[in-house]
């Protein structure tokens, strides 16, 4: 299965320094993803789990799920149905669940002075490219690795793996 990695959607703007623990409370740890999504960020803006839209993105600073590294907190954000993720700077672990679980991520150094919230945006994954819809502007940055795409066109690594991505492989 190959997915399209371009989205288009509402930008959803938040800050530097979004922990883990701010997109999935406590209360919420021991429920389903989609559960969960009710109320991710929902500290940081109230109105991000009741309106976000399937194919919005979120756009965040630098350091973008730090913290106690909860791999659940990219599970909620993948179960609002965001498009993807563009920050400044992910943390790192982060940045390894989000791709495991296929959620679609983009560090771009100057993306949170090119959008406003709520501005309409155009992301290329592969291509390295946001498109300010609302503005005009744009901006380009390194995609992911070539590995990074294949797990995101595939859905995630489990998928990825299922596909015979290492079959003939010695290990």
């Amino acid at each position: 299965m190959s997915r399209n990695l371009v989205f288009e959607g509402r930008c959803w703007k938040f800050g530097d320094n979004i922990p883990t623990d701010v997109m999935t409370p406590a209360h919420v740890m021991f429920k389903t993803p989609k559960e969960m999504a009710t109320s991710v960020l929902e500290t940081v803006n109230p109105q991000f789990p009741k309106q976000v839209q399937p194919g919005d993105i979120l756009v965040a600073g630098r350091n973008f799920g730090c913290s106690s590294g909860r791999a659940l907190a990219a599970k909620a954000l993948k179960a609002t149905e965001v498009g993807a993720v563009v920050a400044e700077l992910f943390a790192r672990t982060f940045y390894r669940n989000g791709h495991e679980i296929g959620l679609p991520l983009l560090e771009m150094p100057g993306v949170t002075e090119l959008v406003q919230d709520g501005d309409r945006l155009r992301v290329d994954i592969k291509a390295g490219t946001l498109e300010n819809l609302t503005s005009g502007k744009s901006l380009r940055s390194r995609p992911p690795s070539g590995f990074l795409l294949e797990m995101l066109e595939s859905g995630g690594l489990i998928p990825l793996l299922k596909s015979g991505f290492l079959q003939g492989v010695r290990l």
